[in-house]
């Protein structure tokens, strides 16, 4: 006599998480106001911000997700603040340098 066949348990599929696909603007902050789009046929994803009408368009490929294209946005932002600080920022900081040594 051989053993009964054991039944298998279901297995529980897992869930993937969810990534947001509406952000908080940087300019108004207005929560959930900016939507990503984003157009793999042509490597463009767009967002803009519903209320002051702010957008920011770069280049995407096929793996990209809406939340890539709000970080390269924010990005961007911390990179034209840090040019419009300019030579007051740099003369700081070579200031805080020397104060250092």
């Amino acid at each position: 006599m051989g053993k009964r066949k054991s039944s298998k348990k279901p297995v529980a599929k897992k869930v993937k998480p969810k990534l947001e696909t509406a952000f908080n603007c940087p300019f108004c902050n207005a929560a959930g106001a900016v939507t990503a789009t984003l157009d793999l046929e042509r490597g463009v994803g767009k967002v803009a911000c519903g209320v002051c009408r702010e957008e920011f368009v770069s280049n995407i490929d096929s793996l990209a997700e809406p939340v890539d294209v709000y970080a390269s946005w924010i990005d961007a932002c911390e990179d034209a603040n840090k040019h419009a600080a300019g030579a007051d920022g740099e003369e700081a900081e070579a200031e805080q340098t020397e104060a250092v040594r």
